[in-house]
């Protein structure tokens, strides 16, 4: 039992660079204090708050990408922008409408938590394709020096929006409303399925990205009480898939790569993943999940489960 504590309690203060951990607060003041229907409260807000989340960065990068130099710096910087922006914008919202600070995006462990997610998300996708590679499923092709500023842009984007949409809003709010365990289900069901109207996406895609991500990044979440590792996974994952290997996000382009990475013709989609990408492939669904569940039972242990909604 020793060896077990002991252990859990050096994984936790791997992952977290011992900036120590939280349960995730879910909010009980003003907007969200306890009483008649707080359930339905929490669901609104939720509602609300993802499309403020949304609205605050989206359309201000596309404006930002119009009016600024056709540069990659530039665009990368606008990226940045739109970036912090859903995050000053959440921020606010959350202490107008919840009267607490935001503890999900404190800044004292944003430098060390991304630092230890940026090398998971990359240590992960590197891992997926050694699979790849070494089952002869992808072949990868060197292309050379090539401009960083879009991949890293995008990747920055994606990681700090989706996963303040996500898990910072839906996860935690639907756990207010109705506990973890349907909060995960909702949110990792709506993350998948939200990627079903991408380019070349099948069912099997959806679910690969539900299970990966929806498990892993909400894991990460509610062990910590905070998205930064979070954010540093899901960027990492993105930027090193389609900028360092060059393979199909999402089944999209993500601009400019230091190498193409394709599926070997002859094989399943569901074990390569196909023009999707490697995500919506079986070794993908294998390695993020085995993450997932792992980071899941450390929360467990560490009690972050049994705070009542």
């Amino acid at each position: 039992m020793r060896s077990t504590l002991f252990s859990t309690a050096a994984a936790v203060r791997i992952l977290t660079s011992r900036q120590g951990i939280r349960p995730p607060e879910l909010g009980d003041r003003r907007f969200l204090h306890p009483g008649p229907l707080r359930w339905l409260r929490a669901l609104g807000w939720a509602v609300a708050l993802f499309f403020l989340a949304a609205f605050s960065s989206l359309p201000l990068t596309e404006v930002l990408g119009h009016l600024m130099p056709q540069t990659g710096a530039w665009k990368f910087a606008a990226s940045l922008i739109g970036a912090l922006a859903a995050l000053a914008v959440y921020a606010l919202a959350v202490r107008l409408a919840e009267g607490r600070k935001p503890s999900e995006i404190a800044l004292k462990p944003l430098l060390p938590e991304l630092g230890i997610g940026l090398l998971i998300g990359a240590g992960m996708f590197a891992a997926v394709m050694a699979i790849m590679t070494g089952l002869d499923l992808y072949e990868i092709r060197s292309l050379g020096a090539a401009p960083i500023w879009v991949a890293a842009g995008r990747a920055a984007q994606s990681g700090v929006v989706e996963e303040l949409m996500i898990r910072a809003i839906l996860l935690r709010l639907v756990w207010r409303a109705f506990g973890p365990w349907i909060a995960f289900a909702v949110s990792a069901a709506l993350f998948g399925f939200g990627h079903i109207a991408n380019p070349n996406a099948t069912v099997f895609a959806a679910i690969c990205i539900a299970l990966e991500a929806g498990i892993m990044l909400g894991a990460f979440y509610a062990l910590t009480g905070r998205v930064w590792v979070s954010i540093g996974v899901h960027a990492a994952w993105n930027f090193t898939q389609g900028y360092l290997y060059g393979a199909a996000v999402s089944g999209g382009d993500f601009g400019p790569a230091v190498a193409s990475s394709t599926a070997r013709p002859g094989f399943p989609e569901w074990l390569t993943g196909g023009a999707f990408g490697p995500e919506a492939s079986l070794p993908a669904l294998v390695v993020c999940t085995t993450v997932g569940l792992v980071v899941m039972a450390l929360a467990w242990r560490a009690g972050h489960f049994s705070k009542p909604a």
